[in-house]
């Protein structure tokens, strides 16, 4: 038995068996709650999914309007999934406006039919859950040390929350959300269907996954990533040894498609000198405007409303309609 809470402009509570899921999905329930609300299509949420590999957390899945459990679906996979279809619910009262955004360019037919599944975050260990792991140990134990040990968000607050343990959390999705995803859902479940996105360290990860993973994930978009990986530059090694990892992994051009931006504000003024030298890595690869994008916003901010102001650009690189 699963948890699960199903959300359109009403919310009810319901435990069942998962395979009556996609059922339960499409018909009237009674509305017990407001969290979250979406404009657009609906949400089934997978409460405190359990893992092997992860600590359990929530899971929001948005499927589009007229979902058809006879057609079958792209999938695309997001970080902080608690951040992106409802303000009213989040810490900074901001969203990035998923359902609203990906509901019309489905509606418009400028993207193929998908569904969005949201993976929250682990809260404190975020950061330990989001830093690439084969960089992180690329760095000398010494300063592995100090930033288990030292690096803080704020004056008050540990960045890092135990060991790095990204490699988990990426198992996590590939080995079992992925799975419950596909045998639950009627999802296309190949490689050039799937896809994986995400901001800030988030932006990272998805880059981490398409490297690891290129098997199973088609494309990846980076929106702001955090190249630094904490929250100084001053004698910090770490984009150099995200480059030096980038150099090595990076997916062949030929079935993959990559999407990178940022801003020139707030936290995204310090992305650029970074995000030119991965850019030169994507050239030297055989990346070209046909399956890879770096787009540059000036003005613009490290935040949710930023990130969904855009987000239209990076959804229809990744799942542009099939002629």
């Amino acid at each position: 038995m699963i948890n699960i809470l199903l959300c359109n402009s009403s919310c009810s509570f319901l435990p069942l068996p998962k395979l009556l899921l996609v059922s339960i999905m499409l018909c009237s329930v009674a509305s017990i709650g407001q969290s979250p609300s979406v404009s657009s299509g609906k949400i089934i949420r997978i409460e405190n999914f359990q893992s092997g590999y992860a600590s359990p957390r929530n899971v929001d899945i948005w499927v589009p309007n007229g979902y058809n459990p006879d057609h079958k679906y792209s999938v695309l996979y997001m970080h902080d999934g608690q951040m992106l279809f409802d303000s009213s619910t989040t810490w900074n009262h901001q969203e990035w406006g998923v359902d609203e955004t990906a509901g019309r360019l489905v509606a418009e037919e400028k993207i193929r039919p998908c569904i969005v599944v949201g993976i929250w975050n682990s809260g404190a260990a975020r950061h330990s859950e989001y830093f690439p792991q084969k960089p992180f140990k690329a760095l000398s134990q010494a300063y592995q040390d100090s930033l288990l040990l030292q690096a803080k968000r704020n004056e008050s607050t540990a960045l890092f929350r135990g060991e790095v343990h990204s490699d988990q959390y990426l198992r996590f999705i590939v080995k079992e959300l992925k799975p419950y995803i596909d045998s639950t859902f009627s999802t296309l479940k190949d490689q050039s269907d799937t896809f994986i996105a995400g901001s800030s360290m988030g932006g990272l990860i998805s880059l981490y996954a398409i490297c690891e993973y290129p098997e199973v994930f088609g494309g990846a978009a980076c929106l702001s990533t955090h190249w630094p990986g904490i929250f100084t530059l001053e004698n910090n090694p770490i984009p150099s040894a995200f480059i030096s990892y980038l150099k090595e992994y990076l997916p062949p051009p030929e079935n993959h498609r990559i999407y990178f931006d940022y801003g020139t504000e707030t936290l995204d003024s310090l992305y650029e000198p970074f995000q030119k030298q991965a850019d030169e890595v994507m050239r030297q690869n055989g990346y070209s405007s046909k399956n890879w994008k770096t787009i540059q916003f000036k003005g613009e901010n490290h935040s949710e409303e930023a990130w969904g102001e855009r987000l239209d650009i990076p959804l229809m690189f990744l799942l542009a309609s099939e002629e």
